[in-house]
């Protein structure tokens, strides 16, 4: 996280001037059993994309709404981090991707028997989309189903 003196100031008035998008309530729902029996998914908005995979459109006016996925048994220095914003130092997810996408961390847990699986697949996903709409409206709900066809019980979302 950048502390705002480090930021250009073009950058400094958009987040003063950018209307922030408060929701409320926040949307939950109670995991329905134990996190040892759960079935998990990573949903990252590092916007991280694996070789061969089309990179995320840093020129989309207001954001690249689209995702990706991730499947698990990729291999996380594979991904290749394709974030449009400049407000952070994108250098520690160059040295470790699973700080943004934490996949390997995820296996480790899911051994030790912390919660029950990992879900086949992953969604990776742009974060700083300054025009939200269309990715809530279409993509959200279009990955969100697809986990849920996954069987997928709780998802950790890692925002960057």
């Amino acid at each position: 996280m950048a502390f705002s003196n480090e930021l250009s100031l073009t950058l400094r008035l958009f987040l003063k001037a950018y209307r922030w998008r408060e929701i409320n309530p926040t949307p939950w729902s109670p995991a329905k059993k134990p996190l040892s029996e759960c079935k998990l998914a990573i949903g990252s908005s590092a916007g991280f994309v694996l070789p061969g995979q089309k990179p995320f459109d840093d020129g989309f006016k207001g954001g690249d709404p689209s995702y990706r996925w991730v499947p698990s048994g990729s291999k996380v220095e594979e991904l290749i981090e394709t974030h449009r914003s400049q407000s952070f130092d994108h250098s520690g997810l160059a040295k470790d991707p699973n700080l943004g996408f934490p996949l390997d961390r995820l296996r480790a847990l899911e051994k030790s028997g912390i919660f029950g699986e990992l879900n086949k697949r992953h969604v990776s996903f742009m974060g700083s989309i300054t025009a939200p709409g269309r990715f809530i409206a279409k993509s959200a709900p279009g990955f969100a189903q697809e986990l849920v066809e996954d069987e997928v019980d709780i998802a950790l979302l890692v925002p960057v």
